[in-house]
């Protein structure tokens, strides 16, 4: 048997309930029956209440100020409200209730039952977003009797149980707008099957259907967007980027996700400088100080808007406006920095992924007509009615009192917004607010499916299916829809869950400077999962042309030359060596050089291979001549005394002077001299090859002979001695034959290998 003590931060709530169903306690055991439990002041009275059928419950981040609280421990915490409305939230709020009275005038989606919603402030703090989460889950009441406790819990998992006591709870919650938030929210909800819907959570970590099973999102995850943003900076060849992010789980896993996209494509990053909210003006200082320093032309940043709206002023104190930014969903849209006077100086080339802006037929004219006398209950309508109009509703204090030193007039009752420019009539550009519409349709299409009755004659005879009644729909069976849902939105798009995740679909938006020296927002493309369409012709660059501004290390190696990194430093960072002799590269950047064929030479440049340049030896020129003479001539004295050696063959001196030597000299002499003109003339193959052997063969068959008659000659006055008469018979014609053999035959080896 466990159970949990939940003590809420202040305003604080004391809940005590079960962990889980597995529990088996029975709703009528004597624990149970013994212990009651009362709720303090809580946030739920801060509220938008619409009941219904089947009621919705919502939690928005209205109002940003929290409330100074003083926990002492010594007496309960005084209930204050948060403080500081802001538009555009409420716009999310109005979008909500706008597409339930849609959905309630409909014909066709859920006839016959009435949507009813519960909206809270969750006053952007996690601990608020809790306290009314358990609000909308407990109903209003102010008492809490754990039987009945006890009996909602049991009957919201399809338990036995009769008639629910106090108010009624909700089935699903539309909210958790921050990814903590979400998942807090998500892991609380979860024990009770109850879905919680997210309309700008985009953590990759929410896709975890193991952690998170009660978790869905309008909202594209982080993964599509920085891929989209990868995809950016890869074709538009920025390969040193700076970056700057926030400090969290939407900062890191952002800048991991794109380190691994463009991992292989050669984007580096320069630095990454991280930035916390609790430091931001230091952080802001340091990041400003880092890209001033940087070579990087294009800066990074996945944070949110008011963190970039310090950056900026912080580089506009340093003059720094020569850089340009890729922007996350966070702020690419952000109405305040459009208006900032310091981006106008700094970010004036902005280049970013916005959520998927679309158009909500109506919903402008809804806006338009609002008025407290309609809406008499709505508390939130009534305090940016007197934020508006500076005037308080005669039948309220003012809402703003605190803040005003004199009373503001009563309202005049004739007050409008048909001509009201501010955030919550701007429907320009309706993003977060068309996710909050999706989600709802999302929930009226499930709850469709889960009462659709079906036709009783068309079942089986011993089916079992049942339809499910409005007033007692589970958490569960909504959960359960919810996987299955798949329509068509009244915008003609395509909608269904993927685990928890919705197709991915995000605009491409450039900033880009009015005549009149504003900032506006310029769609320049779309991106539809891993599709990414974008008109580079549109984008405004702060350079004023529509040249692509370049943001890299080392400027790309020109043909001829190729890349050698730099010991220490990132890829993208390199030197440029040109090739050698006999190679090339003919492409830009490229790793190395490649050798040329046997045939073809480098040019100047190093760029190509081109066919050697055949120098040789002319028979026309002067040189060619002469040698041509010398060896025409050479010849014809060889070719004479050849003659002459042999017509005086018999004769003693001949003999004498060892004719088979002498004429073998003659004929090797006659060689080298008709050789030479082999040289000469333009070069072939077989010429080439036989110029060399035929050169070398004749060559040592002249030396060879010339070195057979000198050992004779030496071997002759050496045998005259006394006792040496032997010596003659080693150098008989046999050996003097054979040696002349073995030596040419030497070379003829060595030049036909």
């Amino acid at each position: 048997m466990s159970w949990f003590l939940w003590l809420g931060s202040a305003p604080s709530l004391l809940l005590v309930g079960l962990v889980g169903r597995e529990l088996g306690l029975g709703v009528g055991s004597q624990v149970v029956q013994a212990v009651t439990c009362s709720r303090w002041e809580t946030s739920g009275v801060t509220g938008l209440f619409q009941d219904g059928d089947v009621v919705i419950g919502g939690l928005f981040s209205l109002f940003y100020k929290p409330p100074a609280m003083d926990h002492d421990f010594t007496q309960l915490p005084p209930y204050k409200p948060c403080t500081r409305l802001q538009g555009l939230p409420l716009q999310y709020i109005y979008a909500m209730v706008f597409a339930l009275e849609e959905i309630n005038e409909s014909g066709t989606l859920l006839p016959g039952v009435k949507l009813g919603y519960h909206i809270h402030d969750s006053c952007g703090l996690s601990f608020w977003a809790l306290q009314a989460a358990l609000s909308l889950l407990g109903g209003k009441g102010s008492s809490c009797s754990l039987s009945a406790a006890m009996a909602n819990y049991s009957a919201a998992y399809g338990e036995e149980s009769g008639e629910r006591t106090g108010d009624q709870s909700v089935p699903l919650i539309i909210g958790g707008d921050s990814p903590n938030t979400a998942q807090i929210l998500s892991r609380l909800l979860r024990p009770l099957s109850v879905p919680l819907i997210s309309y700008t959570a985009s953590c990759p970590c929410l896709s975890d259907r193991s952690q998170f099973p009660n978790f869905f999102r309008t909202m594209p995850s982080d993964i599509y967007q920085v891929r989209a943003i990868a995809q950016l900076a890869i074709r538009l060849n920025w390969t040193w980027i700076g970056a700057v992010v926030a400090k969290n789980s939407y900062g890191l896993i952002s800048i991991k996700i794109f380190q691994e996209e463009t991992r292989g494509a050669g984007v580096c990053l320069a630095f990454v400088e991280t930035l916390r909210r609790e430091n931001i003006v230091s952080d802001a200082t340091r990041a400003a100080l880092a890209i001033q320093a940087s070579t990087a032309k294009v800066i990074l940043i996945f944070t949110w808007y008011t963190d970039v709206r310090e950056l900026f002023e912080q580089l506009d104190a340093r003059n720094v406006t020569d850089r340009h930014f890729l922007a996350s969903e966070a702020w690419s849209t952000s109405g305040d920095l459009l208006q900032n006077p310091s981006s106008s100086k700094v970010a004036s080339s902005v280049l970013g992924v916005a959520i998927r802006s679309s158009v909500i037929p109506g919903f402008e004219k809804y806006l338009r007509n609002l008025s407290p006398s309609h809406r008499p209950k709505d508390r939130f309508l009534r305090e940016f009615w007197e934020n508006v109009f500076l005037c308080h509703l005669g039948d309220t204090a003012p809402a703003n009192k605190l803040l005003q030193k004199d009373p503001l007039p009563p309202c005049s009752g004739t007050e409008s917004l048909q001509t009201v420019q501010n955030l919550l009539t701007d429907t320009s550009q309706v993003r977060v607010t068309y996710n909050v519409y999706l989600a709802v349709y999302a929930v009226a299409h499930a709850l469709h499916r889960l009462l659709l009755c079906p036709d009783i004659k068309s079942l089986p005879r011993n089916s079992s299916s049942t339809c499910s009644i409005p007033k007692h729909i589970k958490p569960m069976e909504v959960l359960q829809h919810l996987m299955k849902v798949n329509f068509t939105t009244p915008q003609g798009e395509m909608f269904y869950f993927d685990g928890a995740d919705v197709p991915a679909k995000y605009d491409l938006v450039n900033w880009q400077k009015t005549l009149g020296g504003k900032l506006k927002l310029v769609l320049i493309g779309r991106v539809d999962g891993y599709d990414l369409q974008m008109n580079e012709s549109a984008i405004q660059w702060s350079t004023g042309s529509n040249q692509v501004p370049v943001s890299v290390c080392s400027e790309s190696c020109r043909p001829g030359t190729r890349v050698a990194t730099r010991k220490g430093e990132p890829l993208c960072c390199f030197d440029c060596l040109p090739c050698t002799e006999g190679e090339i590269s003919n492409i830009t950047g490229s790793p190395n050089c490649e050798p040329c064929p046997p045939e073809f030479w480098s040019n100047s440049d190093r760029t190509a291979c081109v066919p050697r340049q055949l120098d040789f030896l002319s028979f026309n020129e002067t040189l060619g001549i002469t040698l041509t003479t010398v060896a025409v001539f050479g010849v014809t004295v060889t070719t004479t005394v050849f003659v002459v050696f042999l017509y005086y063959r018999q004769t003693p001196m001949v003999r004498a002077n060892n004719s088979e030597l002498s004429f073998l000299l003659l004929l090797s002499l006659k060689l080298c001299f008709l050789c030479s003109l082999v040289f000469i003339g333009r070069p072939s193959v077989w010429s080439c090859r036989f110029q060399q052997a035929a050169f070398g063969i004749s060559f040592v068959l002249c030396i060879s002979c010339l070195q057979v008659k000198t050992m004779v000659v030496l071997a002759a006055f050496r045998s005259a001695r006394p006792g040496a008469e032997a010596l003659m018979k080693w150098f008989g014609p046999g050996q003097q034959r054979g040696s002349v053999c073995f030596f040419t035959s030497i070379q003829s080896t060595g030049s036909s290998a």
